[in-house]
């Protein structure tokens, strides 16, 4: 499935009977040198203008402005925005989520720009990017675009639970086909919406299961609500460029979509995820990690062995998890899957599973003592910004194949 954004400007410039191609864009110049290559005409490729004709016209009768070729572009570290510079030396963010330009910085360097973006963030590649046609085309495939998670607090999304998790290919896909499911409940009647049911609801679930195991997604709405970040325009609405099972491929603006498509021309996973609210299984959703005093610190938790956490869990809720495993008055012995340690792990090691299934830490109910020990946590003998996720650090300071190794330390004076 693709998005695809802007407009393609072609400008044919003839000099001395010579063809300069310097205003195409690359899709363009592979044509124009594919031709030259293939060309009949001796020498230059292309004839030479008898110097006898005079043009009719010197200037054009009329012009259609367009929208300047994209030529270069970098997805950046969030996952979220790709910079992009056109063929007339302009640079833009763009907010994938929304198909939207965010910033418009002009003509100033692309590499610096980029330099000044830079954020030291680790997040799964969920869809990937070309500019070959002179516009921003945006592929999502099943399933590596489900592999992307944010917290919600993250996402500035108000009236939400900071700790909610936000799948970011399934809420753009909400927001793609806002206007679709808009008029298909119009059009079905909003009970068979509210229940998840499609006309051809056994056919897509058949197909996904043939395809693949797919898994309910907890967290998310039963509902086609559209949060602001993921909010497509309707007055420059991208195009969907997709094939479905019926075979060529087809493409419409998503204002475009009446709700009289058939379900068949969309992929069954799409239609699984917008309607059922089914997800493919993720890969590396998890982080397993130790945690362990600093060499000389007196100060122990009741937790050992190996813990398990979402990749996007902050280094907070792991100093929050800590300063709680040091008040509980009694230690948890056992546990399994409400939050308890898990065996079966090689080497005789325990297996805890550090979260709930809303990213929080299980280590108890008993509330925290008022006065609270200050924590830090290190790797790598680094101490870590509260709000990196364990997938930063494991990326960016851990750099080893190796299960994530924290320590813990108590700071005085605070």
């Amino acid at each position: 499935m693709m998005m695809a954004y802007g407009l393609l400007q072609l400008t044919l410039l003839y000099t001395d009977g010579q063809l300069k191609d310097v205003t195409l864009s690359r899709f363009f110049r592979e044509v124009v040198h594919s031709w030259r290559e293939t060309c009949p005409f001796p020498g230059q490729g292309l004839p030479q203008r008898d110097q006898s004709l005079v043009p009719v016209h010197e200037e054009p009768s009329y012009t259609i402005p367009g929208t300047p070729g994209i030529v270069q572009h970098e997805i950046l570290n969030n996952r979220r925005h790709v910079l992009t510079k056109d063929i007339a030396g302009s640079v833009k963010l763009w907010e994938i989520t929304r198909g939207a330009v965010v910033e418009d910085y002009g003509q100033v360097s692309f590499e610096e720009k980029k330099e000044e973006l830079f954020e030291m963030v680790s997040i799964p590649a969920w869809f990937t990017v070309d500019t070959r046609l002179g516009n921003l085309s945006v592929h999502l495939d099943t399933p590596q675009c489900f592999s992307a998670e944010m917290y919600s607090a993250d996402l500035g999304i108000i009236g939400k639970p900071e700790d909610d998790k936000v799948n970011l290919a399934r809420e753009t896909l909400k927001g793609l086909l806002a206007h679709w499911l808009t008029k298909r409940k119009q059009r079905f009647g909003s009970l068979s919406v509210a229940n998840g049911e499609v006309s051809s609801g056994k056919d897509i679930s058949a197909r996904s299961i043939s395809h693949s195991r797919t898994e309910v997604d907890g967290n998310a709405e039963n509902d086609s609500m559209v949060y602001p970040p993921f909010e497509f325009s309707t007055v420059s609405p991208p195009s969907i460029i997709t094939e479905g099972s019926q075979g060529g491929p087809w493409r419409k603006k998503i204002t475009d979509l009446d709700g009289t498509e058939d379900e068949k021309d969309f992929p069954w996973w799409c239609l699984d995820c917008v309607l059922n609210n089914r997800l493919p299984p993720r890969e590396n959703a998890r982080c397993s990690f130790y945690l362990q005093a600093c060499e000389g610190s007196a100060v122990q938790i009741l937790t050992q062995g190996k813990l398990s956490a979402p990749r996007i869990l902050r280094i907070h809720k792991v100093i929050n998890y800590v300063v709680e495993k040091m008040v509980l008055d009694k230690p948890t012995e056992s546990v399994n899957s409400d939050g308890t340690f898990a065996p079966g792990l090689p080497g005789g090691q325990s297996q805890h599973s550090a979260v709930g299934g809303d990213g929080s830490f299980r280590s108890g109910l008993k509330p925290w003592q008022k006065l609270k020990p200050s924590i830090e946590i290190l790797c790598n003998n680094q101490v870590l910004a509260p709000d990196m996720s364990l997938a930063t650090v494991r990326a960016y300071i851990w750099k080893k194949p190796e299960d994530l190794a924290l320590n813990y330390r108590v700071v005085q004076g605070r």
